[in-house]
C-alpha cells in the first residue's frame, strides 16, 4: 500500500480505537482483531480474509511511529480542505496553505507552500489534478515544492517514499494441559481455552508424560501482516491405578498366592483396553518375576510395546490354623535349603 492511498484509509476506525491511543491499546486492539478475523478460524472466507488482510495493514502504519505521524498528516491535509489560489501575472502559482503541519518538508509555523508548475501552454497556471502531481500522476509537468529549504517528505518527483514493512511471524504461545492415563494412550481431542478462545488440540495415540504439542496459526498475531505464531501445548500425563508405561510397555503388579507361585497357575490379567489375556504362571515361580503379553502395550505410529505382569506373591495377614500347620509341614519338607545362602557372600564382596 502506497502513502496515496492513506487518503482514503481510515486506520482507526479500522482497529476500532480512538486517535489519541498509545501503542498499548493499538497493539491490545490488533491482536483481539486478528484473531477473530484469521483465516484459520474463518476457513474459505474471502470477506475474512480481506479484513484480516486491512487490520494487518492498519496495524503496520499505526504501530510505527514515523508511518503514524506522515499517516496523521495526509489524513488531516485530506480532511481539513487544502486551499489552492491562482497566482497573478501570469506567474502559474499555487499556493496550498497547509496550516498546523510542522517539519517534514510542509513548512513549519503555518508556513504557505507553493506548488508551481512548468511547461503549462502559455505559461499559464492550469492544473488537472494538484494531488496527482503531489503523489507522482503528473503527466508531463515537473510538480515542486517552491522555496522549501526541508526538502519533499514524498521523496522525488513527489511520490510516496516508504520502504514496506518486512512481516514477522507471531511468537509462541505456552500452554499446559492434563490428560488421563487412557488418553495418552488411545490419543484424543480435546479443546482448551487460550486468551477466552477455544482451541481444539489433537493428542496424538502413545504421548508420553512431559511431551508437547504443536498447533499452527493460533499462537500470538504476526507483524505487518505476517502468520501467526503457534500454541504450544505441555501435556502432563496422570497416573493410573494398575498400569504403568516404561517406554512402550504397559507394566503391572500381577499377585499371586503362595500355592499358585509354587505350584504354577493359569491367570487372566486385565487389559486396559477392557479385554482379557489369559497367562501361565510357572510353578517355582518368586516375587519379580515377570509374564509378557506380546503386542499389548503402547501402540504408536513407530511401535508397539508389550504389556508385562509382574509377580508379586501375596501372604495372608491372618492365616487360618489349618493353613499355618500346611506351612510348617512344608518348612520341614524344606529341610536345609537355605535361600539366602548367595546373599551372604554377594555382599561380603
Amino acid at each position: 500500500m502506497s502513502e496515496q492511498d492513506w487518503f482514503s484509509k481510515d486506520f482507526y476506525k479500522v482497529l476500532g480505537v480512538d486517535k489519541t491511543a498509545d501503542k498499548k491499546a493499538i497493539t491490545k486492539a490488533y491482536r483481539k482483531l486478528a484473531r477473530q478475523w484469521h483465516p484459520d478460524q474463518n476457513p474459505g472466507d474471502k470477506a475474512a480474509e480481506a479484513k484480516f488482510k486491512e487490520i494487518g495493514e492498519a496495524y503496520a502504519v499505526l504501530s510505527n511511529d514515523e508511518d503514524r505521524k506522515r499517516y496523521d498528516a495526509i489524513r488531516a491535509m485530506a480532511g481539513g480542505g487544502a486551499r489552492f489560489s491562482a497566482g497573478s501575472g501570469g506567474t502559474g502559482g499555487f499556493e496550498d496553505l497547509f496550516g498546523g503541519f510542522n517539519g517534514g518538508g510542509f513548512g513549519g509555523g503555518g508556513h504557505n507552500v507553493r506548488f508551481q508548475t512548468s511547461g503549462m501552454p502559455g505559461g499559464g497556471a492550469g492544473f488537472e489534478d494538484i494531488l496527482s502531481g503531489l503523489f507522482g500522476g503528473g503527466g508531463g509537468a515537473s510538480t515542486r515544492f517552491g522555496g522549501d529549504p526541508y526538502g519533499s517528505p514524498f521523496g522525488a518527483g513527489g511520490h510516496a517514499q516508504q520502504a514496506a514493512p518486512t512481516s514477522e511471524k507471531g511468537g509462541t504461545v505456552r500452554a499446559k494441559l492434563s490428560i488421563s492415563f487412557r488418553q495418552a494412550l488411545n490419543g484424543a481431542t480435546l479443546t482448551i481455552k487460550v486468551g477466552g478462545s477455544p482451541i481444539k488440540v489433537r493428542i496424538p495415540a502413545g504421548i508420553k508424560d512431559g511431551q508437547k504439542v504443536r498447533v499452527k496459526g493460533h499462537g500470538k498475531p504476526g507483524m505487518h501482516g505476517g502468520s501467526a505464531g503457534d500454541l504450544e501445548v505441555a501435556v502432563t500425563v496422570k497416573s493410573h491405578p494398575v498400569y504403568s508405561r516404561e517406554g512402550n510397555d504397559l507394566v503391572m503388579t500381577l499377585p499371586v498366592t503362595v500355592s499358585e507361585a509354587i505350584l504354577g497357575a493359569t491367570i487372566d490379567v486385565p487389559m486396559i483396553d477392557g479385554n482379557t489375556a489369559t497367562v501361565k504362571v510357572p510353578a517355582g515361580s518368586s516375587s519379580g518375576a515377570e509374564i509378557r503379553v506380546r503386542g499389548e502395550g503402547v501402540k504408536t505410529s513407530k511401535a508397539t510395546g508389550d504389556l508385562i505382569a509382574r509377580l508379586s506373591i501375596q501372604v495372608p495377614e491372618k492365616p487360618s490354623r489349618e493353613l499355618k500347620k500346611l506351612v510348617k509341614d512344608m518348612a520341614k519338607a524344606e529341610g536345609d535349603l537355605d535361600v539366602r545362602a548367595s546373599l551372604a557372600k554377594a555382599a561380603e564382596e
